[in-house]
């Protein structure tokens, strides 16, 4: 698995772990954990797998991600 692939698998289980709060507050704590526990070289490879299409990023991860970049 390349770490690329890694950091979607954990991004989406992060994502699925928050669907219980509903989509909009899942996309925020999704977000918000991702900010704060991940060092910004995860940060960075993930960005640009988003960059790159996202693939392989359930749509609470994307949304999640997409709130980051901007």
């Amino acid at each position: 698995m390349q770490p690329a692939d890694k950091l979607v698998m954990m991004a989406n289980q992060i994502a699925k772990n928050l669907a219980i709060q509903g989509e909009e507050k899942a996309v925020e704590m999704t977000a918000e954990h991702i900010s704060k526990f991940w060092d910004p070289r995860m940060r960075a490879m993930i960005a640009k797998r988003m960059a790159e299409g996202g693939k392989g990023l359930e749509p609470i991860a994307a949304r999640a991600l997409e709130r980051l970049s901007t």
